[in-house]
């Protein structure tokens, strides 16, 4: 074997290699079984592992629909605007305000109003998915009972 033919050969190794790894799964969706499996102790044992996945699953789930809603109202707002600087675009995108994540809660469908106590929404989410779990699809995704329940229970008012 020439020592051109090495780089060659070290290549297709390689490349069979990659070829032989099994594709990447998406992230698993967390079904409303299963979270309400979780949800089930919230409310006799809030500080357990089970009672904490449940609080922290919800918060991220409010938390991650008002940020996204923020981005992209504020995205479509500049696009109607006049050209901005880099600068400008750099602070509208990476540091919305209050006002703007208050704005765009509406676009989520659901609005929490003033601040309320996070554990007053999770016992409401908590209800809507115990009755929804015993009357649904097993394999329905948590994040679809959850935003129903923020619809329903929290509806913005105009």
């Amino acid at each position: 074997m020439s020592k051109s033919s090495f780089p060659l050969m070290v290549f297709a190794f390689l490349a069979v290699q990659l070829l032989s790894v099994p594709p990447a799964k998406a992230v698993e969706v967390l079904t409303a079984q299963e979270l309400s499996s979780h949800c089930a102790l919230f409310n006799s044992e809030p500080e357990s592992v089970d009672g904490q996945y449940c609080v922290r699953y919800i918060q991220g789930f409010i938390d991650g629909a008002i940020a996204t809603d923020a981005r992209v109202m504020l995205n479509a707002e500049s696009a109607l605007a006049s050209k901005e600087t880099f600068t400008e675009r750099a602070i509208r995108t990476r540091m919305p305000n209050r006002l703007d994540r208050s704005r765009a809660a509406g676009l989520a469908g659901f609005c929490l109003g003033d601040p309320l106590p996070l554990r007053d929404v999770v016992n409401v989410i908590v209800a809507d998915l115990a009755a929804q779990t015993d009357n649904s699809e097993e394999n329905e995704p948590a994040m679809e009972v959850v935003y129903k329940s923020l619809l329903k229970n929290y509806p913005c008012k105009l």
